[in-house]
């Protein structure tokens, strides 16, 4: 089992990535802090985590809360001991045009995705310090590579590939490896409300020319929880199908 013995917190673990990541976890040995605003969700995924035989923790949280981030943690290591893996997958997106962007949806999505992953890892890290130990891990998205509609949520997820660099620089030292997942089009629940012509196009500019599925993502980051990565720092891998590779000239559909 890669992560054997290992405990691991994962924000946004009640559903989709998150959840398909603590389960992944879970199967490779982690004890798993299941966080999310959403407590009945987190719940159902820590009953499933307790289903492998490992243990389960569900944990209410907003990760714009700095003092119910402490809580979290201390709740982590009251009951592991240890934190070893912390996965800031929480996120929210709010999409429009650059002109017609409300400040508060500007606000909410860098607070939530990039504010919110600062806040974690800067509780996490004391610990992760002085046991020389820590693997965390940035969810980010393909969209940092920039977006139509998207200038709030490229931003944060740039600045979480950023914010792994340095992290990288600051935290190496201490056998701490900081690196980033940025996924492309995953089948979620939140995918499947696009479009169907906006989805349909998504497919056709990827070159594998298919939708990701969660454990897509859930396999990756596994492989940067694990000592298999331990030379591993600062880097971002985009699992996308290949549409960070380039633009892929989509021929209009004959009337």
């Amino acid at each position: 089992m890669r992560l054997k013995d290992k405990s691991a917190i994962i924000t946004g673990g009640g559903r989709g990535l998150g959840e398909a990541m603590a389960i992944r976890f879970a199967e490779e040995g982690a004890d798993v802090l299941v966080a999310d605003i959403d407590y009945d969700a987190a719940m159902q995924v820590a009953e499933k985590i307790k289903g492998l035989k490992r243990k389960g923790l569900a944990f209410k949280v907003d990760v714009r809360d700095k003092d119910k981030i402490k809580e979290m943690v201390d709740f982590a290591l009251n009951n592991f001991g240890k934190i070893d893996i912390l996965v800031n997958n929480a996120g929210t997106i709010k999409d429009n045009l650059i002109e017609n962007m409300s400040e508060e949806d500007w606000d909410l999505v860098l607070d939530i995705n990039l504010k919110g992953a600062f806040l974690c890892t800067q509780a996490v890290v004391p610990g992760m310090k002085k046991n020389r130990y820590g693997k965390i891990i940035n969810i980010a998205s393909r969209a940092y590579h920039g977006n139509i509609g998207q200038a709030n949520y490229s931003s944060s997820k740039g600045g979480l590939v950023s914010m792994t660099r340095s992290m990288g620089l600051e935290l190496g030292k201490y056998n701490i490896n900081t690196n980033c997942v940025a996924p492309g089009l995953i089948d979620t629940e939140l995918s499947r409300k696009m479009k169907n012509d906006i989805r349909e196009m998504a497919i056709a500019a990827t070159p594998i020319r298919r939708i990701g599925q969660p454990i897509d993502i859930a396999n990756a980051s596994l492989f940067f929880a694990s000592d298999e990565s331990s030379f591993c720092l600062g880097q971002t891998l985009d699992v996308c199908g290949g549409r960070s590779i380039g633009s892929l000239y989509l021929k209009p559909k004959s009337n």
